[in-house]
């Protein structure tokens, strides 16, 4: 069966349909929305087509399609093109270099926190380690299942440390996200042995009843990680809780324990994928870790006049904005080189 220019349009509209809504695709979507030149029922016969040669899969019967890791890797590699990024997402990217560029490893790692917020990924950045600190950097308590409570903790070398609580009584997501920002804001950027008794006693009285969750807190902390040759940061760890693939608390929670340990991310971050200019895109069952094999990773290696000076990983659903990512590296690599 030929795989033909037709049949490369209808997939690349429903990629880019997919990436878009997290909904499965049917003919008489892509008929609307993509000025093809043919009909739905023309279109529903190629997606067919498609679908035996395994770059479409069909989740339920009577429903649209959906790509395949095979259908993203032929649509990284001989559909997707760069897109123009918009003025605002510009001006904060060149503002975070611009503000960096005398400090290169400060430039790597803060532009990997600017661009997980930027995109809602996970991001992972890699430098010459400079520091054996270990700094708490976020907190974020998420409501689980039957009244138990996700801790997780941020460190400043990219650890996830996490844990689960039982709670004395009901906390929905608005109250954990008050309790989280109030533990960030008093732990940020001290170590467990900067932690006193002190403000243990004060952040205990101001939560009140939840004051377990300090201590359990503690608990986590007491471990230190070991000496890595590179200094690694992790951002965004939670963004994945908003894509709709990672509702499932197993999903999620098999995510977190994916990004517990530097070892882990450095297996991921280094599996072989599709090999674009100064990218690598690591797609679904290509990821040598189990744990990674229903997300993607596109990693981007940066230098100076030929001088590595770092990588950053962006880590999320197959269904990831191939497109955009790979344009904001791209940019990226301009205002560098142009340096």
């Amino acid at each position: 069966m030929e795989l033909n220019e037709r049949k490369m349009n209808i997939l690349k509209a429903i990629v880019k349909d997919y990436i878009e809504t997290a909904e499965a695709v049917g003919s008489r979507t892509i008929s609307k929305k993509y000025n093809l030149g043919v009909s739905a029922a023309t279109i529903r016969n190629e997606m067919a087509d498609l679908e035996e040669l395994g770059y479409l899969v069909q989740p339920y019967t009577s429903s649209g399609r959906v790509p395949t890791d095979k259908g993203y890797k032929l649509y990284v590699n001989s559909l997707m093109s760069t897109i123009e990024l918009n003025d605002t997402d510009k001006e904060i990217i060149e503002k975070c270099v611009e503000g960096n560029m005398s400090h290169i490893q400060d430039l790597i790692h803060e532009t990997s926190k600017m661009l997980s917020q930027l995109t809602n990924y996970t991001t992972v950045s890699m430098t010459k380690n400079l520091s054996t600190l270990n700094e708490i950097k976020h907190i974020q308590l998420v409501s689980m299942n039957d009244g138990e409570i996700l801790i997780i903790v941020v460190t400043d070398k990219g650890d996830i440390k996490k844990s689960s609580i039982r709670a004395n009584a009901y906390l929905d997501q608005a109250k954990l996200n008050l309790i989280s920002d109030n533990l960030t804001r008093k732990l940020s950027g001290k170590t467990i042995t900067e932690i006193d008794e002190r403000l243990i006693a004060y952040i205990k009285y101001e939560i009140g009843e939840y004051s377990s969750i300090i201590d359990q807190l503690l608990n986590m902390l007491n471990s230190s990680p070991s000496d890595e040759e590179l200094s690694m940061t992790l951002n965004g760890a939670t963004n994945i809780f908003n894509y709709p693939e990672f509702n499932d608390v197993l999903k999620a929670r098999s995510f977190l324990d994916m990004l517990e340990t530097k070892e882990t991310l450095a297996k991921i971050v280094k599996s072989k994928g599709i090999l674009k200019d100064n990218t690598t895109i690591i797609i679904g069952s290509d990821n040598d870790c189990e744990q990674a094999q229903e997300c993607s990773v596109v990693t981007a290696t940066y230098k100076v006049d030929n001088d590595l000076i770092g990588r950053i990983s962006f880590i999320g659903p197959t269904r990831m904005d191939y497109s955009r990512i790979y344009s904001i590296i791209n940019y990226m690599n301009i205002l560098l080189n142009n340096k």
